[in-house]
């Protein structure tokens, strides 16, 4: 079935059976391959995008089931402008193997994006589901502290 998806304020038709996972489409229909595939059953995080700014796993999320603006890692910022969540991961070298920081990052975004100014407890209630093999857990949190700081001052 044809539909058309807003991804990163883009539209892209795709032709597709419904219960396709998003991830798929953007990976191999779309070329987005910033979202990675981890585990397929939404346990690790590393396939995070946000649907209407709420942070999604697309492994799990049926391309019929996709309604509103589709933001992938490749929406939020690029090399030359950086989002501010970008710049902290960079300053605060958070990435090891990178391979699930796609997915922290919009995991990370999405809480900022409720939260501001969210405490240690609730940063790690809300990065809970993003897993990381490196165990670069201190520095997402310093990251996600720094980014609501330069968000607050901006």
């Amino acid at each position: 079935m044809s539909r058309t998806l807003r991804i990163n304020g883009k539209a892209h038709e795709v032709d597709l059976p419904g219960d396709v996972p998003l991830l798929w489409v953007l990976r191999d229909e779309v070329g987005l391959t910033g979202t990675k595939f981890g585990c397929g059953v939404a346990a690790c995080g590393a396939c995070t995008v946000h649907v209407d700014g709420v942070a999604q796993r697309s492994c799990q999320l049926a391309l019929e089931d996709v309604e509103g603006e589709v933001t992938t890692i490749e929406g939020i910022g690029t090399p030359d402008n950086m989002a501010k969540i970008q710049a902290a991961w960079v300053e605060h070298q958070v990435a090891q193997c990178g391979y699930c920081q796609s997915g922290q990052i919009m995991q990370a975004a999405s809480l900022l994006a409720e939260n501001p100014k969210p405490s240690d407890a609730e940063i790690d209630e809300a990065m809970q589901g993003n897993l990381c093999r490196c165990g670069t857990y201190p520095r997402i949190r310093a990251a996600i502290h720094t980014a609501a700081k330069m968000i607050e001052e901006a």
